[in-house]
């Protein structure tokens, strides 16, 4: 199994870098060592041209004159300087004329050798006009490099009009001088520079390697462990882990991002442990929320039903009704011209009570003809103030009989909504009678109030009466349920009101209730 650290990024990265830089450097070592030898050659290469020129040039005279000692004197000087190894001149026959090793001196040199073959073709050992190469590098028995330079002596016409000159002038070379100049201080100073080049390049490498692998520990390697320990926490369920952030890099961005999605992670895990904890209340509000919609649909379920039966029950009574009631007025006026008779005054107080009782049985009928009306609403934009102050002025004379003062409390001029403006103020009267009639008996403050929210309208009817029961709250809103005496109330009101604010799509609710009062709350919305 490989160490974890191989297969770090950052190492991977370092590892890299590193090769890069030292196949670069090596290249670059190689290529620079190659050309120093090329130039140095160079420069020996021109040092012995220069050599072999000087000492053409400075024994030509002597040469001219056959001073056979100031040749062989100026030779001699030459070959001390430094890096001269040897001289030697040979004749056209090969054989050793001079030499700064006396031993060689009338020896003939070997035709194959490496000095002839520049200027004498292999095969035929005869001259060549041009020589192929004057150069060449060998090593000497006690492995000195020696680069050896064959500069020929040519024929001119100096030498063969000369007197002293025993060739014929066809002849072209007279011989060849050799000059071998030592590379050993060339080699020395290669090895130096390359040495001095290696280490440098391994000093760059060191150096450059270990800024590269600070960079990397500081820009890669901690940001990648920040992110790694990061994740691992948020494994563990440490959800409110944040990765501090200072770079403005892709990696900083990362942890920026990392550190959003954390916190979005322990808002959502927050919301799920609440919801948890708080299942079984919220399954008793929903619970809750259940029962009144079905209590709502209940009830309209029961009003729909209702107001079927109602149409056909009003129908069926309305005519009876109507002749109770106009033969039984009509005894009553035959009768009011008969004699005083106690007898017949038992009979008018019956006929009297006949028409009351057939009066509110039609009275019942015409509520049950309200409640049962289901034809459809055509809603246009109104003004609910002006709807409002309309029924403020029909109840107006109810409200000076019972010595009851209205306060309106409106928030705004005017509320344009969207309604049926005869059934709102059909709803809006019922409940203002129903609270005249609740503060019959006392007087008091009637107030109607006026606000809106921006979606729905709200109206409060606030009166001073003696409240409702709490346990007659849930039936209130039903048919034919009322808390008034039989004589004075069908049950019917409230209903209607339910019907006209539901098909509004709005809601009527008993806000508060108490002995010194109860509030009707109304929401509209504004449009629907």
């Amino acid at each position: 199994m490989k160490p974890r650290f191989l297969n770090k990024l950052s190492f991977k990265l370092f590892l890299s870098t590193l090769i890069l830089l030292v196949g670069f450097l090596s290249i670059h070592t190689y290529l620079t060592i190659t050309n120093l030898q090329k130039d140095i050659t160079k420069l020996y290469m021109q040092s012995a041209y220069n050599i072999s020129d000087l000492i053409k040039y400075s024994t030509r005279y002597s040469m001219l004159h056959n001073k056979r000692e100031d040749i062989y004197q100026t030779i001699k000087a030459i070959s001390n300087e430094k890096g001269v190894k040897r001289i030697r001149i040979y004749n056209k026959l090969g054989v050793i004329t001079y030499s700064t090793d006396s031993n060689e001196v009338s020896k003939t040199v070997d035709m194959d050798a490496e000095a002839c073959n520049v200027c004498h073709d292999k095969t035929s050992k005869k001259y060549v006009s041009s020589p192929r190469d004057s150069i060449r590098i060998f090593e000497s028995e006690d492995n000195e490099k020696i680069l050896g330079l064959v500069n020929p002596i040519r024929n001119d016409k100096d030498c063969y009009t000369a007197e002293c000159h025993a060739h014929n002038s066809r002849n072209k070379l007279l011989g060849v001088l050799d000059v071998m100049v030592s590379m050993k201080d060339a080699e020395n100073t290669v090895i130096e520079n390359q040495k001095n080049t290696i280490y440098a390049s391994v000093i760059i490498t060191v150096i450059i390697s270990g800024f590269a692998g600070l960079f990397i520990l500081y820009l890669v390697n901690r940001p990648l462990k920040s992110l790694q320990e990061g994740i691992n926490e948020l494994g563990k369920g440490n959800w409110n882990y944040r990765i501090l952030v200072r770079s403005r890099s892709e990696l900083g961005e990362i942890a920026r991002e990392f550190n959003e999605m954390s916190r979005q992670l322990s808002q959502a895990y927050n919301e799920i442990k609440d919801w948890s904890e708080n299942l079984n209340t919220k399954v008793e509000e929903k619970t809750k929320e259940l029962k009144n919609i079905y209590e709502q649909v209940v009830q309209m379920e029961k009003l729909a039903s209702l107001g079927k039966l109602s149409a056909t029950v009003a129908h069926e009574l309305n005519n009876p009704l109507e002749g109770i009631l106009t033969y039984s007025k009509l005894i009553t006026k035959k009768l009011k011209d008969k004699e005083s008779d106690p007898q017949m005054d038992k009979i008018r107080d019956y006929l009297k009570l006949i028409s009351e009782e057939s009066s509110r049985c039609g009275n019942i009928v015409k509520d049950l003809l309200l409640f049962s009306h289901r034809s459809e609403d055509e809603f246009t934009k109104n003004d609910l103030v002006d709807i409002i102050d309309k029924c403020c002025v029909l109840i107006n004379h109810h409200l000076e009989i019972h010595n009851i003062k209205l306060i309106k409390n409106f928030d705004l001029n005017s509320l344009i909504i969207t309604c049926n403006p005869q059934k709102i103020q059909q709803a809006i009267i019922s409940l203002l009678i129903n609270s005249i009639e609740a503060m019959s008996n006392r007087g008091g403050t009637l107030k109607i109030e006026l606000s809106h929210d921006g979606v729905y309208a709200i109206i409060r009817i606030k009166d001073e009466g003696y409240g409702i029961s709490e346990k007659d709250i849930p039936f209130i809103f039903e048919p034919f349920f009322t808390t008034k005496e039989m004589s004075k109330g069908t049950g019917l009101g409230l209903s209607i009101v339910y019907g006209i604010i539901s098909s509004h799509k709005g809601n009527i609710e008993v806000e508060s209730t108490s002995v010194l009062g109860t509030t009707f709350k109304l929401t509209l919305p504004i449009n629907i």
